[in-house]
């Protein structure tokens, strides 16, 4: 095991197509074993901070759906872009055109929306009409310094019934039709890493974050001086999706925090089974096979 694996610490986890997959009658479906993973790393003495772009509603009425999903989850435990958001919007006297979704609009009950002098735009789904985006381009360009909050900039997330569209798609066209160029509150932003880690009290290098995304959670970790492990869950691709490096992908996780023989992800149930806290083996590209013999797991 790499020295630098024996000192972690600390896990950010993401949640949409992490832990579920959002969408359908109940809100979601559970990825199979992650309710179980997630009790194991508390079991195991890493600190947990979940870290999600999730903006389709409120931390509270997020988490509770969470809960009925079977995950031992709480507010407290949850990095959000919202209530980022708000302190931001307060901090520098803005007041918002909101184009979000209907059930993220109790989070800015507190801030002044009268009079806007900047739009916040989040994943608003439905709410993504032409007329409600043609209203905050107009609130934009109408602005002698037009400030575009966005709460991320994922292309898209997995529902139980296929891809989404996610806020960056809107964000961009904002940009384009203005000429701004957004502040993204939320992953991949390094602010938003660094107050996750400030919270769980942990440094970069002595955490982990596990996530779908390879450029909001792991480009977004690695920004900030974290390791980074993508999963092949949610909408994990083998095709395309950023630049970032990776240093670890994980075929169906949650099965992975065990002992197991042949899991690639392991977390003991208490510290003194391992000189570590988990193991990690990397499966590495094509490309980078060629240099390290093909088909070969590498320890990280």
């Amino acid at each position: 095991m790499a020295a630098w694996a024996r000192a972690v610490r600390g896990l950010l986890l993401d949640i949409s197509g992490v832990l579920y997959d959002s969408g359908g009658e109940g809100g979601g479906v559970p990825i199979a074993g992650s309710a179980e993973a997630v009790r194991r790393i508390k079991a195991s003495g890493l600190k947990l901070r979940f870290c999600t772009n999730e903006t389709q509603a409120t931390r509270e009425k997020f988490v509770k759906k969470l809960q009925g999903l079977g995950f031992d989850i709480s507010v407290a435990e949850v990095t959000a872009p919202a209530p980022a958001a708000c302190r931001l919007l307060k901090e520098r006297g803005l007041r918002p055109h909101l184009l979000v979704h209907d059930d993220l609009v109790p989070e800015f009950a507190d801030v002044d929306k009268t009079n806007p002098n900047c739009v916040v735009i989040g994943d608003a789904a439905e709410n993504f009409s032409y007329a409600n985006l043609n209203e905050a381009f107009r609130v934009l360009i109408g602005l002698e310094k037009p400030v575009l909050i966005s709460l991320g900039k994922g292309r898209y997330y997995k529902e139980t019934d296929g891809l989404k569209l996610d806020v960056g798609a809107y964000m961009k066209a904002l940009e384009y039709a203005c000429d701004v160029q957004a502040e993204v509150v939320g992953k991949p932003a390094k602010a938003f890493f660094e107050s996750a880690l400030a919270e769980m009290g942990v440094p970069p290098e002595q955490a982990i974050m596990i996530g779908d995304d390879i450029v909001s959670d792991v480009g977004g970790a690695q920004q900030c001086g974290m390791r980074a492990v993508q999963v092949r869950t949610g909408k994990y691709r083998t095709r395309g999706g950023g630049s970032a490096k990776r240093h670890g992908k994980k075929q169906g996780w949650p099965n992975e925090v065990s002992w197991r023989k042949k899991h690639n992800m392991m977390v003991p149930k208490n510290r003194s089974e391992s000189p570590g806290p988990f193991k990690c083996y990397k499966s590495w590209e094509t490309e980078e096979r060629a240099s390290m013999g093909d088909k070969k797991d590498i320890p990280i």
